[in-house]
């Protein structure tokens, strides 16, 4: 990383794609809980791609949208001189697709992942908080929250195993 480290704003947003896409289109420039907005961003996404295309397919996507991500963190944690900033949400975006995908299509069952999911993502239990420490690149950003969305999902099994 660099020495000097950057404020992103708009002009910072709009200057390389990568940076457009490391901050959610913009969401991650939020002041308050920009990791929150970039969760909920999944939500319309989800909504819009998942009708359109078959189950392994959207997987397939979601696998892409993370390289992308990985390729989008290192760019734009290197312009901004710390390798994970807190706006660049598309790390939490893509992971909670990824939860979307195998949660039931219930708000309830939808709002239940997302607290766990924002849970796992802030507090990083084990091996989280690890690769959060020892990645500081592309990969480390977008590994961690596919790590909470991992422990979401083992969550979210046995909830849906009790509650059904």
């Amino acid at each position: 990383m660099r020495g000097a480290i950057v404020k992103p704003d708009l002009r910072f947003l709009f200057r390389h794609p990568a940076h457009f896409i490391a901050f959610g289109g913009g969401v991650g420039l939020s002041p308050a809980a920009p990791g929150t907005f970039g969760t909920l961003l999944a939500i319309p996404l989800f909504n819009w791609i998942a009708p359109q295309l078959a189950p392994w397919t959207f997987l397939v996507v979601v696998v892409g949208l993370f390289w992308l991500g990985v390729w989008a963190s290192s760019v734009t944690g290197h312009a901004l001189g710390v390798a994970d900033h807190g706006g660049m949400v598309w790390d939490e975006t893509v992971a909670f697709l990824l939860v979307l995908f195998f949660v039931p299509v219930h708000g309830y069952w939808q709002a239940f992942a997302f607290l766990i999911f924002r849970l796992f993502d802030i507090f990083k239990p084990p091996p989280i908080r690890y690769y959060d420490r020892m990645l500081k690149n592309g990969f480390g950003v977008m590994w961690d929250d596919l790590l909470a969305a991992g422990y979401t999902l083992l969550v979210m099994a046995v909830a849906y195993a009790v509650i059904g």
